[in-house]
């Protein structure tokens, strides 16, 4: 079998259930690993914490996070895309989709969400079951890594310079609904850590 264009494979992630896989430097394996909400580590470590929503609404999934939820082939989601911010810092890129079957008993706080954190809203409902972390490195070919420098360019922020962004996801099931979070990690996560450890 022939290998697949260069162009598909960029486009891409090879997803894996170990974060030791990306060789990613040491400085993001704290951020990729968190095993607690992102959202209150990200609270942590800057004065003011924000959500920036890009947009919310229906799309059609990626090819690499079809199977993920449950579908055949990539169709028609909703998807919800993000900036967290820490001091007005774009620190992370997030991106989410539920399948169109998924119900308003499913995920009840969804679909108006606006600049709320989904992760407060995932880690205090108990119905909520998380599945295991997987991790990636995104190529500035793959679609998420596209979305989050054009974000970060159409909000006056220098998109970063590195060819590679570390990302990982999650599966969450709610009664029949299912839900995939990828967050991207952006550069300038890194100097949160600076920061924080400069005020110690």
């Amino acid at each position: 079998m022939s290998a697949p264009p260069r162009s598909a494979s960029l486009r891409q992630a090879q997803w894996q259930p170990h974060v030791l896989a990306l060789n990613a430097p040491s400085a993001y394996v704290p951020w990729l690993t968190e095993g607690g909400s992102l959202t209150a580590r990200l609270k942590a470590h800057s004065h003011n914490f924000r959500v920036q929503c890009l947009h919310q609404r229906v799309e059609r999934c990626l090819s690499d996070e079809a199977v993920a939820i449950g579908m055949h082939r990539p169709g028609r989601v909703w998807e919800r895309e993000v900036l967290l911010r820490c001091d007005n810092t774009p620190a992370v890129f997030g991106h989410t989709v539920v399948p169109m079957s998924a119900t308003a008993s499913d995920w009840p706080l969804f679909s108006t969400l606006g600049e709320r954190s989904l992760g407060t809203t995932l880690f205090g409902d108990p119905l909520v079951e998380r599945s295991v972390l997987e991790f990636a490195r995104l190529r500035e070919g793959h679609p998420l890594a596209q979305r989050a420098r054009t974000a970060l360019i159409a909000n006056g922020v220098a998109a970063p310079d590195a060819h590679i962004l570390y990302a990982r996801r999650c599966l969450y099931r709610r009664r029949q609904g299912t839900l995939l979070v990828t967050e991207v990690f952006l550069p300038s996560v890194l100097e949160l850590i600076k920061t924080n450890d400069n005020k110690r």
